[in-house]
């Protein structure tokens, strides 16, 4: 497993820099970065990002927390609630409620839109992905990034991906079947001059 305190001290010098901040050497390519984890750290990960957001904040740099599971569960509270979703879960086979989720959750239509209001209001520097490992199978991560790209141009974003990604997939738990995705950088891989 990785050393937590380690990964996060080099997040906060890249993150940190000036070259990432303005998207600087990226020759054109979407300002997008995985910062891949071992899922059985999820508990530490979770409380280290909240600590790297108050750093960051502290050093003047704006952050927007994209949390996919408090997304979900605001979408569902706004299209009938938890409760209604977790009784679809119970009468119907797991097909009809997946089905019934991933109608609700609707890339295009909700999830996507919900997001692009987020960005707008913000007038972040920097955007954190998390809660990936919470809602999957329902959002996949891949899907989320694709869909990302034309709306968060502004800046970089940054993916807390539980599982591996080694440039060209994501290996979600480093457990399941990779998904392509050959858009992003591994963060960690980047190096901060000075």
């Amino acid at each position: 497993m990785k050393d937590i305190s380690t990964q996060f001290t080099h997040l906060y010098k890249v993150i940190s820099s000036q070259t990432f901040l303005n998207r600087e050497s990226l020759g054109g390519e979407i300002p997008f970065f995985i910062s891949a984890y071992n899922a059985k750290q999820e508990l530490e990960i979770k409380e280290s990002i909240k600590l790297l957001i108050n750093k960051l904040e502290n050093s003047g740099i704006k952050i927007l927390e994209l949390n996919l599971y408090e997304l979900t569960c605001e979408i569902l509270e706004k299209k009938g609630g938890v409760e209604r979703m977790l009784q679809i879960e119970k009468t119907k086979p797991k097909d009809k409620f997946l089905r019934a989720l991933q109608s609700t959750l609707n890339m295009q239509q909700v999830l996507m839109p919900l997001i692009k209001t987020k960005i707008e209001e913000s007038n972040a520097n920097v955007y954190f992905m998390t809660g990936i490992g919470l809602v999957f199978p329902f959002i996949r991560s891949h899907n989320i990034l694709n869909n990302l790209q034309n709306i968060a141009k502004q800046a970089p974003t940054i993916a807390f991906f539980p599982g591996e990604y080694n440039g060209h997939s994501l290996n979600p738990f480093g457990l399941l079947k990779e998904d392509n995705y050959y858009r992003a950088y591994n963060i960690e891989n980047i190096e901060v001059k000075g």
